[in-house]
């Protein structure tokens, strides 16, 4: 039954070459020829009696340089104030516009000056701006969250994964270690945290002991 409707696809294909789309009588015979050795491969290489079989897909594993939603890690309001800010700057991050995301959170934080998530949001933005490198307006914009609210744990986590993303992995491990320093160990944040600061730990290689210095 199935090489009924082959041979008849067949035809077809060959009726709206030759006349719907006009195809010139000194072309016909090496289209034809095309379509007969398509045919002639599927004969001796296909195989359309096999039942079907869904090839599953695989889960892609998170990287290290792969920025994570601060929704996901229990870092922001979701519904406060500023989501809606957040979800448009996002939006326009997730095309490539990191120029609009960062105005739009600029534009919110007219309008909430003290939120914390915008901060950290326009920070992530201006490092994206930057190709992803700790540029200082990103700087400026992570220590302006952490001066609203000195224990909320996005200002350092982002900020430290500009650092690690723009190369600087001694700064991304002090701020990381500091972080994790004064997080609960219930914090929804914290298993990430620990795996990333390994991560980067094992990207640095060994380190020179410390040679302490005094008198």
């Amino acid at each position: 039954m199935i090489w009924l409707w082959v041979m008849l696809a067949a035809a077809l294909t060959i009726g709206g070459m030759f006349w719907l789309g006009k195809l010139p009588a000194a072309a016909r015979p090496l289209a034809g020829a095309a379509i007969m050795l398509g045919l002639a491969g599927y004969a001796l290489q296909g195989s359309p009696s096999l039942p079907g079989k869904p090839v599953a897909v695989a889960v892609e594993p998170e990287g290290f340089g792969e920025a994570i939603t601060d929704q996901r890690q229990g870092m922001s309001d979701r519904f406060g104030p500023a989501a809606q800010w957040l979800g448009m700057s996002d939006g326009f991050a997730r095309t490539g516009k990191t120029e609009l995301a960062a105005r739009t959170l600029e534009k919110g934080l007219e309008k909430y000056p003290d939120n914390v998530d915008l901060w950290v949001a326009l920070g992530n933005a201006l490092a994206a701006h930057s190709g992803g490198m700790m540029s200082p307006a990103a700087a400026l914009a992570f220590d302006e969250a952490a001066k609203r609210d000195p224990t909320h744990p996005a200002p350092p986590f982002f900020a430290g994964l500009a650092l690690a993303q723009g190369g600087d992995l001694k700064g991304a491990d002090a701020v990381w270690s500091e972080l994790l320093a004064r997080s609960p160990a219930d914090a929804p944040w914290r298993p990430d945290l620990e795996m990333r600061l390994a991560q980067l730990r094992q990207a640095m290689g060994p380190q020179p002991p410390a040679v302490p210095t005094g008198p």
